[in-house]
This record gives C-alpha cells, sequence and structure tokens, in this order.
C-alpha cells in the first residue's frame, strides 16, 4: 500500500462560511414565489371564476404552481454556489425530490382540469395540442419530465448504474424548457397584467442563467483555468484507487477539505459520464487528491487511467467542511470509501493535538485504506483511530457484528469519550449514516454540531 508520509495540514485557500440566515431567507424566498403565484391567480379573476368554470379555474391554479415549482426545482440543482454552502448537498437533493414530484403531479393535474374543463377529454386534447401554439412542444417536455419521474423511482434508481441516471436526469432541463413557453405563449395568467408577464419572464431568465452560468459557465471556466492533469495513480488496496493530479492556479481554487467534485476524465468512450469523487487528501494549493473505489459502475476506469489525461470538473460541492466546526473535539465516524473526505478534513482542522477520533468501519483488514497516513496522524496530532472490522450486524446498527452486544450509542461513548463535547463528523452509506448520527444524537451531542452530508443518487 503506497502512503505519502506526511499528509498536508491546512488548506491554502478558505473561503468563508455561508451565514446561516441563508437557510431561512431561501424557504422564505420559495414560500413567497407561490404567494405571488397566488395572488397573480386571484388578481385575473381566479376566484371569481370558481363558481362558474371550477375545472377550469382550479386548472389553471394547479398550472401556476407547476411552473413555479419546477423553476424553483431548476434553481435548486442549478449548483449557485451560495446556495450549496448554505443548505448542503443531502438537503438539497431531499428538496429537488419532494419539489419534483409535487410540480410533476400539479402539472398532471392541470392537463387533466383544464382538458375537461373545456368539454370531452380526448376531442378538447387533440383541438389544443393541434392548434394552440406551443402546445406539440408542451407535450414532449412533458414526456421527457415524465422519464426523469419514473426514473427517479426507487425501485428504477436501484437498477440503472449512476452515471446512466445521471444522463437521464438532463433530460429534465430540456423537458422544462420544452413544457413550459406555451404558458408566455398563450397562458391568460402569464399575459393577464404587466406585473404577471414580468414575473414570469424574470424568473425564467434567473433560472435559465443560473444553469448556464453554474451548470455551464463555471465548470467550463475553473477546467480551462486550473488545467487538472493526472500525474499518477496509486493503488491503495483491493478494488481502491487514488488519483493524484496537477494544474494551474490551484491556490485560487475554492475547494475546502471534505468537498467533491464531479469528474470527467477525457481518456476515451465513457468520458461524458460524470462521476463524484470527494478529495481525500487535504487541499493545499499544489495538487489534488482522489481515492476511488471500484463499484462497477464505470469506477472502475480510474485504475487505467494514464498520467497527463486531462480531467473536466464541476464544483466544488458540498458542506462536510471546516465551516461547521466550533472549536475543540473531534469525532469522526467513517464507513468504507467515506473515509477519503473526513481523512482531509483530518488535514485542515486546527484541534488540539489529542483531542480527535476517527472511527473507521470495514468489513476486513484488508479493506483498510491510508493506513501510513492515519498512523502519521496518531504520532503528530495525537489521532485516536479505532476500526471497526467485520459483517454487518443482524439488526439496524453502525456497529459489526462482533459488538452488536452494546448499544450503539454506549459503544460510540467507548471508542470517543469526548464524542458529547465534539464536532461529529459521518461520511458512509446512508443507512449506516442514519444510524451513526442517531448514535451520536443519543450519546449527547447536540444536532448542530452533527454533521453529516448524502452522497447517494
Amino acid at each position: 500500500m503506497t502512503t505519502t508520509a506526511a499528509p498536508p495540514h491546512l488548506s491554502a485557500h478558505t473561503p468563508r462560511a455561508t451565514p446561516r440566515w441563508w437557510s431561512g431567507l431561501g424557504g422564505l424566498a420559495a414560500g413567497t414565489s407561490l404567494l405571488v403565484v397566488t395572488a397573480l391567480w386571484v388578481g385575473d379573476g381566479g376566484v371569481r371564476d370558481l363558481s362558474g368554470d371550477f375545472l377550469t379555474s382550479t386548472g389553471r391554479l394547479s398550472g401556476l404552481w407547476a411552473a413555479d415549482l419546477l423553476l424553483l426545482q431548476v434553481l435548486l440543482m442549478a449548483r449557485i454556489p451560495v446556495v450549496e454552502r448554505a443548505f448542503g448537498q443531502d438537503k438539497l437533493a431531499r428538496w429537488h425530490r419532494w419539489v419534483g414530484f409535487t410540480s410533476f403531479w400539479l402539472m398532471v393535474a392541470h392537463i387533466v382540469l383544464i382538458t375537461f374543463g373545456y368539454g370531452n377529454f380526448l376531442p378538447t386534447f387533440w383541438d389544443f395540442t393541434v392548434n394552440y401554439p406551443g402546445m406539440l412542444l408542451a407535450i414532449a417536455g412533458t414526456a421527457l419530465i415524465l422519464a426523469v419521474v419514473a426514473t427517479s423511482l426507487r425501485a428504477a434508481r436501484r437498477k440503472l448504474r449512476y452515471e446512466s441516471w445521471h444522463l437521464l436526469h438532463l433530460y429534465a432541463y430540456l423537458g422544462v424548457g420544452l413544457a413550459l413557453p406555451h404558458q408566455l405563449w398563450t397562458g391568460a395568467d402569464f399575459l393577464s397584467s404587466p406585473v404577471a408577464t414580468a414575473y414570469w419572464w424574470t424568473l425564467y431568465a434567473v433560472s435559465a442563467g443560473a444553469v448556464i452560468a453554474y451548470r455551464i459557465g463555471m465548470p467550463a471556466w475553473r477546467t480551462w483555468r486550473h488545467h487538472l492533469v493526472v500525474s499518477r495513480v496509486v493503488p491503495e488496496g483491493p478494488g481502491l484507487t487514488s488519483v493524484f493530479l496537477d494544474g494551474r492556479h490551484l491556490d485560487r481554487l475554492p475547494v475546502r477539505a471534505g468537498q467533491f467534485f464531479q469528474w470527467r476524465f477525457l481518456n476515451g468512450p465513457g468520458w461524458t459520464r460524470a462521476h463524484p469523487y470527494s478529495l481525500s487528501a487535504t487541499p493545499h494549493g499544489r495538487g489534488l487528491r482522489i481515492t476511488v473505489k471500484d463499484l462497477g459502475d464505470g469506477s472502475s476506469r480510474a485504475a487505467g487511467l494514464k498520467p497527463g489525461t486531462r480531467a473536466i470538473i464541476e464544483g466544488p460541492y458540498g458542506r462536510l467542511t471546516g465551516d461547521t466546526y466550533g472549536g475543540g473535539a473531534v469525532t469522526l465516524l467513517a464507513c468504507g470509501i467515506g473515509v477519503t473526505p473526513l481523512l482531509a478534513l483530518l488535514g485542515e482542522l486546527p484541534y488540539p493535538p489529542g483531542s480527535a477520533t476517527l472511527v473507521y468501519r470495514a468489513r476486513n483488514d484488508a479493506e483498510i485504506a491510508f493506513r501510513g497516513e492515519l498512523e502519521w496522524f496518531a504520532r503528530h496530532r495525537g489521532v485516536r483511530v479505532v476500526y471497526l472490522l467485520g459483517p454487518r450486524a443482524s439488526r439496524p446498527s453502525w456497529l459489526p457484528a462482533q459488538h452488536s452486544q452494546y448499544r450503539d450509542a454506549d459503544a460510540l461513548r467507548l471508542m470517543a469519550p469526548e464524542v458529547a463535547r465534539s464536532d461529529v463528523y459521518v461520511c458512509g452509506p446512508d443507512e449506516w449514516t442514519a444510524a451513526a448520527r442517531a448514535a451520536a444524537l443519543e450519546a449527547g451531542v447536540p444536532a448542530e454540531r452533527v454533521h453529516t452530508e448524502q452522497f447517494s443518487w
């Protein structure tokens, strides 16, 4: 196993933390947008029309809410840096999923209510499709959104490779782009007043601008500016590979330990499929390191990368960083490949010597990565490293089977005696992370000091 003798300690570039009040402001803005849409509907006679044409009037309102939520969904996943730092990827992904399904069913309600409100379903639907501007585009867009919704169901996601799901999910942008313009051309609520027209065009422009700027422009700029290339590839263990990268002006790349990028390597077919890989070493302005586990979903290509291979990056993303560190003791709980961002954090967090504990869960001794680096942290910074090995427990737990006689919280207190006074960082598979977080809370850690980020899709 190849390791570095002395991991770097501090990041060369440390962006300021995003104020916590951003989270409340984001929720307020979302709620306000729905209130504005409802007010515009009321101002255009929506309430008055309920008594005479209930189906059409409620169909108009459901369409307006669906449009507003679709655009909000686009903004949630437009990778706007201040939004990413305020909420974190896991929370944004949950909201994106909830908003997406809600907007889809509102869109279905809009189609059904409007069509039945105007007469018989099939003849009316055909008339709308053929004779109303933008309706053919709207139908194509709805079909794309339906495909995205179908592949977002948990049962479907389990059968898809990550890169296939990610590529299909990008069609949501095209679906939104095709589904909504008919409302600008023919929707009475969009054209009823200068205020309504200005509101909707502004919302469309902001959403489209955010996608262009942060999903296309910023990744292209950072890829060109930093010119990341593979410098060497090092096997770390069974199915585990570290990729070292050099580049230009890396001291100006605003990345923190604990964050991840979406990576595309220009090494042949399949380069268009992005993979999320965390940094496994503290960024220090001279190079980057990621560590990839072969999960059979295209990640195996990392082991075959050659020096000089160019990389395209999107990011950095994630909020599992030192911004949340309040000082004092630190407890880090890692499972499998989840050790990579926590290893980077060990090098960046300014914890006092002897006040950090890393609990590392792996199936067996051979799967423990970075043992040399962890021993270095133990010797030079007093980090207590605890290995948890063996198969899973038969009950839902973050502990392996050989320790399942302990309650989860009690075991955590034994391994990390200062856990109740610690900032706790957790990274691993979803179920394991949830169990570890619950154990930390039961052990007395305040909720605001337990830091997790889910990377599942």
